[in-house]
């Protein structure tokens, strides 16, 4: 299309909320040139979300955030309140476009060309699947489902994505990061021979957590379970998938990244077996996700991955990626080989979370092929396996795991009213006793 026609469809697209919900929109997005002004809405107005929207505004002067949705107002003004400090004449954020609520970011995307998803995971795969609707281009955090319904959903959104033409980001930065694209390069060019074994760390400690009893003293009231659940999303499956889908998914990302030497092609396990539990970390306010993971991956060349991840006081940490070859070793994250072909990045490059942005505002000014939806689905599906197999205790294989119908999601929790919504049930709910009730291996069913 011409100038005057691409401009008139950044103009049609701010349409009216209720006239997008009414009617399907097969809208086929298209190229900005660099002087377009790139409209950008924020759904999920947390730390991560703020960031992402921080970076998106830092990508050029021709941007501006138009929208923002949340269902929590505190977290809303706040993070509208610091992109103003920052970003002063980019942030053009009409008080009738601040949206709240569980079906607040279908409006938020009515008004945007591009849309950063960024609330607890949970919520990813039926997001993105609106704002593909929609036909808009998207960055989206990690990881994109937690569970393997969410995971089709995404690989089907995915596809319409490519059709329409859409740009798609996905938080997976080391993708962006110059040491780890140069140790990759080598590594696919043979400087370690075949790679026969794997190594994937993320011990660390635990992150935050939001007990009840303070927010219930900070908001003056009883919280419904849905209202204490969204506040303390990171220990509720149906939210975040446990820290080995919302943390060790980067590690598990580079692990397939190192078995897809093909571009466009990505590489997953097979199968995966594994333990873990909850030995440390116990207590009314720490949900029902585990405290440390422990698997071994499969693939399809009877490699294998090892695989830590780990939230426990105390102990030692390590965060990192290794490979094993016939004629060396990689040590992804220190970007360096030994062996027959030893070598380190002497490089910088610039910070890989501002960079996986300026490389999708490129893709979209220039109009260049840029979608990463698959990938980030198959990584997070990765993880998602590996907590099959330790919730389960038994021996998962991929093809069993993404057929699983086992849904997390809250049925239609954005077919009602807000107030509605916060009343509805999650499927995991405290005992008597206020505990939440852990999967046991060998018992669980997660197929």
């Amino acid at each position: 299309m011409n100038t005057n026609n691409r401009r008139h469809f950044l103009k049609t697209t701010a349409v009216g909320a209720a006239a997008v919900s009414a009617l399907p929109i097969e809208r086929f997005a298209l190229g900005a040139s660099p002087g377009d002004t790139v409209k950008v809405a924020l759904i999920g107005c947390g730390g991560r979300g703020s960031g992402a929207a921080n970076q998106a505004l830092s990508t050029g002067d021709s941007v501006r955030l138009v929208a923002v949705a949340d269902i929590h107002e505190d977290r809303l003004t706040g993070s509208l309140a610091n992109l103003q400090g920052r970003h002063k004449e980019k942030v053009t954020v009409a008080k009738d476009a601040q949206f709240f609520g569980f079906d607040a970011y279908k409006k938020a995307i009515a008004l945007a060309d591009l849309v950063i998803l960024a609330t607890p995971p949970g919520f990813r795969p039926m997001q993105f699947e609106e704002a593909v609707r929609q036909g808009k281009h998207v960055f989206m955090e990690k990881p994109v489902c937690v569970d393997a319904p969410g995971f089709r959903k995404v690989m089907a959104a995915a596809q319409e994505a490519k059709k329409k033409n859409l740009k798609v980001g996905v938080g997976l930065q080391r993708h962006h990061q110059a040491g780890y694209i140069e140790t990759m390069k080598r590594i696919h060019s043979g400087a370690i021979g075949d790679v026969v074994a794997m190594r994937a760390y993320w011990n660390g400690n635990t992150p935050w957590v939001n007990k009840r009893e303070d927010l219930e003293k900070r908001f003056g009231r009883k919280l419904t379970e849905m209202e204490y659940q969204l506040r303390n999303w990171y220990y509720f499956v149906w939210l975040c998938g446990d820290h080995i889908c919302e943390q060790h998914i980067h590690n598990l990302d580079v692990i397939n990244w190192v078995k897809s030497p093909e571009p466009g092609k990505y590489s997953h396990p097979v199968r995966a077996r594994g333990n873990g539990g909850c030995e440390t970390r116990k207590g009314k306010d720490y949900g029902e996700i585990f405290d440390h993971h422990v698997v071994e991956f499969e693939y399809a060349d009877g490699s294998v991955c090892f695989s830590q991840c780990r939230h426990q006081l105390g102990c030692w940490n390590d965060v990192s990626e290794q490979a094993i070859g016939t004629k060396g070793t990689a040590n992804l994250g220190g970007y360096t080989i030994r062996g027959a072909n030893a070598w380190r990045f002497q490089g910088k490059g610039q910070d890989p979370y501002q960079q996986e942005h300026d490389d999708l505002f490129d893709a979209i000014r220039n109009d260049k092929p840029y979608n990463e939806a698959e990938q980030g689905a198959i990584s997070s599906m990765t993880s998602v396996l590996g907590r099959m197999a330790t919730y389960s205790g038994k021996d998962i294989t991929w093809d069993d795991a993404v057929k699983s119908n086992i849904d997390t999601m809250v049925k239609d929790i954005d077919k009602v009213t807000f107030a509605e919504a916060l009343n509805l049930a999650p499927q995991s709910k405290p005992g008597t006793d206020g505990l939440y009730r852990l999967s046991i291996p060998g018992v669980s069913n997660v197929i």
